[in-house]
């Protein structure tokens, strides 16, 4: 009875989590005005449910955010759609599997690695003032990693052609979108995290010493 109750909570509270990402994902609130750049949050749900529920629900979380970004670049096409659309791929099947692995695969490597990261830095017995900002921020960096390393890897023809660049020059763009917004995007990730994931484990023990008494 325990497990079955342990199970519903943890299916619960993935579906919460998914829920507000595809709240992210199609509103207005899913980026942050910087001084220069927007910075992509729809990410950090997908780093706090690794955090509080683990690396398999970070996976399945990560999905969920790369769905709706497929689903995105499918029905409102930008430039570089054909990145993260299998529908929008210059170069037919081959490049249709490439997008659906950088929309949907490298997404589901943020609640992978977050949830694995958080882990090991608990096994350290690292602080959770420290540990919930790091892995904030390790989180972010693997999405912007792995989407941007998978584009220079996969697609960095099909990306000359869309910047009307050699391709000997799409390594400098992909570094230049790693540093001006992957980097403040993932200083945004660590203090929202820090934030948001300090408030949830305080209600959390809440919750259980309240439940603790009650038994």
């Amino acid at each position: 009875m325990n497990m079955e109750r342990k199970d519903t909570r943890w299916l619960t509270s993935v579906a919460l989590m998914m829920a507000i990402i595809i709240l992210l994902a199609n509103t207005p609130l899913g980026m942050i005005q910087l001084p220069i750049i927007k910075a992509t949050t729809v990410h950090i749900p997908v780093i706090i449910g690794a955090i509080l529920l683990g690396p398999v629900a970070g996976a399945i979380l990560g999905a969920a955010f790369g769905v709706c970004s497929l689903i995105s670049n499918t029905m409102a096409p930008t430039l570089l759609s054909f990145a993260f659309s299998p529908f929008m791929s210059m170069s037919g099947i081959p490049g249709a599997i490439k997008a659906l692995w950088i929309s949907v695969g490298c997404r589901v490597m943020i609640g992978v690695v977050s949830g694995w990261f958080w882990i090991f830095l608990k096994k350290l017995n690292v602080h959770r003032v420290v540990a919930l900002p790091v892995t904030g921020f390790i989180g972010s960096m693997t999405n912007t990693v792995f989407v941007m390393g998978s584009i220079y890897l996969l697609l960095a023809g099909d990306y000359a052609v869309v910047k009307s660049v050699a391709v000997d020059a799409v390594w400098g763009l992909v570094m230049g979108t790693v540093l001006a917004s992957g980097v403040p995007e993932a200083i945004a990730a660590a203090i929202i995290v820090a934030v948001v994931g300090e408030a949830m484990f305080a209600g959390l023990k809440r919750r259980t010493m309240r439940r603790s008494i009650q038994n």
